[in-house]
């Protein structure tokens, strides 16, 4: 059995469930915290689930912001300060990542109302999250505007990372799973992962081979 949706169909859904619907289709998705700072100190924690890779050289990442038609603190920090922090999930800090998305008075940290902790650290502007296993610091450098929906890419240029030594591969392939990053579905669902195999790169000349993956360093 199969399911149709038409497009007038999806517009006359109930809101709540057009939502989930639609949030679920693209499959399996990234989640991270983000933190920002604003010029009077006040510290800023969202999760998102939009983040992706833009390009490794400049080493630049992005997200998807929805309309600030209302307040939206971490875009307003970003604008204002030039910096913000990506931080990983992972099954340990699950419910206090997914509080962030309440809507908290600008003047409430998300750090202190949820219990995860701000941590600054080589002089880098925004704070990273301490309970976070891998912390990525990014420098501003980009907004463009999607005019069809009213929603915003903010485009930053990593600027710092730091992760766990165990987890790079001798040719650069960093193993999320032995870090214990979560993924999710749709706006509340979370997710464990499993690798199936890595391939080499492909060519049309050449077959197909599975890779072994080496590590650097062994885990302590």
């Amino acid at each position: 059995m199969q399911t149709f949706y038409s497009a007038s169909a999806i517009e006359t859904m109930e809101q709540r469930f057009r939502t989930n619907l639609i949030n679920s289709l693209s499959g399996f998705k990234s989640l991270n915290l983000i933190a920002t700072r604003d010029l009077r100190q006040n510290t800023n924690l969202a999760i998102f689930n939009s983040v992706i890779h833009l390009g490794a050289n400049p080493a630049l990442m992005a997200f998807v912001v929805r309309p600030d038609s209302v307040e939206r603190h971490t875009l307003e920090n970003i604008l204002e300060t030039g910096y913000f922090t990506i931080n990983h999930i992972h099954q340990a800090i699950i419910k206090q990542a997914h509080q962030t998305a309440a809507r908290y008075p600008k003047d409430v940290s998300e750090f202190t109302a949820t219990g995860l902790t701000p941590e600054l650290k080589n002089n880098f502007y925004a704070p990273y999250v301490k309970e976070s296993i891998l912390q990525i610091g990014l420098q501003f450098k980009e907004r463009v505007d999607i005019v069809t929906n009213g929603t915003s890419i903010i485009v930053g240029q990593i600027e710092q990372l730091y992760l766990p030594t165990h987890i790079i591969a001798t040719d650069g392939f960093v193993n999320l799973e032995e870090a214990g990053t979560v993924t999710g579905i749709g706006l509340d669902s979370y997710h464990a992962t499993k690798q199936i195999t890595r391939l080499t790169y492909a060519k049309p000349d050449k077959a197909l081979q599975e890779l072994v993956t080496t590590y650097l360093h062994e885990r302590e």
